[in-house]
């Protein structure tokens, strides 16, 4: 699959029914380009995680393979960020770590591709959380990741240092 042009069917687990596509717009204020489903909801049965396609239907790639929506915890990581909290982060744990958590969501992502019985073409969606190849590139990406279920140590410290109390329910 190499013509620039060419589709693919969406898979029916990342076809979000129109409300949630109605309501992940709303949060983010624009319209959503990538196949999506809902990941993670809150006791109130608020949206707060997305889980992406690692592919636009026209094979864009798509480097976030979870993407928190809720604007409460978002406002809160993006102060952590902020203050300081990739350098803190990339501090605390060790090359090797964020090496392993990388990898463990790439695998993850990249798990969805193996099992779609697609031809993916050769611009493939980059490695790392987030798209990262090494380091913290995003503790919202992590946050994301860990809330969604996901390992990722940084994401669970992100949870800490911004007093997450919120009960939340994994969807998907």
């Amino acid at each position: 699959m190499s013509d620039p042009g060419e589709t693919y069917s969406i898979p029916v687990a990342f076809e979000a029914d129109e409300e949630d596509r109605r309501v992940v717009e709303g949060l983010l204020g624009r319209r959503v380009r990538f196949p999506f489903r809902v990941a993670v909801r809150d006791e109130y049965d608020q949206i707060v995680v997305i889980e992406n396609y690692p592919f636009g239907v026209s094979f864009e790639p798509m480097p976030t393979w979870f993407w928190l929506v809720d604007p409460e915890i978002n406002l809160e990581v993006s102060r952590l960020e902020a203050a300081g909290g990739v350098k803190i982060a990339e501090g605390i744990f060790s090359a090797e770590l964020l090496d392993a958590v990388s990898n463990v969501y790439s695998s993850g992502r990249n798990s969805l591709l193996a099992n779609s019985g697609l031809e993916i073409p050769a611009r493939r969606v980059r490695d790392g959380v987030g798209g990262s190849r090494a380091g913290v590139k995003c503790l919202h990406a992590h946050s994301a990741f860990h809330l969604a279920g996901g390992w990722s140590p940084i994401g669970s410290w992100v949870s800490v240092e911004i007093g997450m109390n919120r009960r939340l329910r994994a969807v998907s």
